[in-house]
């Protein structure tokens, strides 16, 4: 069972311990607020009152000895940055910081963290990626740059191939699955009309002579310039 450390229980820390734990990771839970603490108390392994800027207090916590670190402390970037030199000195074999601004992510990977969040920033940014194009359905941040997103077929694309549509020399984007609805299946009635039921929709691995058909979901892999000049229509 992983264990990790949560410092700073904001919206996003306090929503970030409680999935942890409920996916089965062995949560700690910090923050200087007791408010904070008694709220999350009951859905964590352990949830702790302590400040963050005492090496003292989270030695004895044994917070060196986490999988995990991550320091979602909001607005004061003072003690964030402190706790992360203070966790890296302690020997965290992972750091995730939570960033507010572009600038104090930048600092984050000049102590050289393992990770640098942004969450507020993703997230208008994969809003504004479907707002500008309907198609996209769902959209997931990867490396710094690149998004796996789920979108509608374009109508352009009924029909072809995938080896003719080219995507990846073409469009610059790889296909990793396509879901689709299983053809619906007939069941007879007694007074001899029949009812088109719909089976669950199927995930398959494309092929290159698999065509594109209406009502495909198509999971794609890019850049973002790429997947934001994929056809809208």
């Amino acid at each position: 069972m992983r264990r990790i450390a949560v410092i700073g229980l904001g919206r996003f820390g306090m929503a970030l311990a409680r999935n942890l734990s409920r996916l089965g990771a062995q949560v700690i839970a910090v923050d200087r607020n007791m408010q904070l603490v008694n709220e999350i108390k009951d859905d964590v392994d352990l949830a702790v009152r302590l400040d963050s800027n005492d090496r003292d207090a989270l030695d004895a916590q044994d917070i060196d000895k986490v999988d995990v670190c991550v320091v979602s402390i909001g607005e004061n970037f003072e003690a964030s940055l402190l706790t992360t030199v203070i966790l890296r000195k302690l020997g965290v074999p992972r750091i995730i910081c939570r960033a507010q601004t572009s600038f104090h992510a930048e600092i984050f990977r000049q102590i050289e963290v393992d990770e640098v969040i942004q969450p507020e920033t993703s997230a208008g940014e994969q809003m504004a990626r479907r707002l500008a194009n309907p198609r996209l359905t769902d959209v997931i941040d990867l490396a710094e740059g690149y998004s796996m997103v789920e979108t509608e077929a374009p109508t352009s694309w009924l029909g072809i191939g995938l080896k003719d549509l080219g995507l990846r020399t073409k469009f610059d984007v790889n296909l990793v699955a396509i879901k689709r609805q299983k053809a619906p299946a007939s069941v007879e009635e007694s007074d001899e009309e029949s009812t088109s039921i719909t089976s669950p929709e199927i995930i398959s691995v494309p092929r290159p002579d698999d065509l594109i058909q209406a009502g495909d979901l198509l999971m794609l892999v890019g850049s973002h310039d790429a997947i934001d000049k994929l056809p809208r229509e």
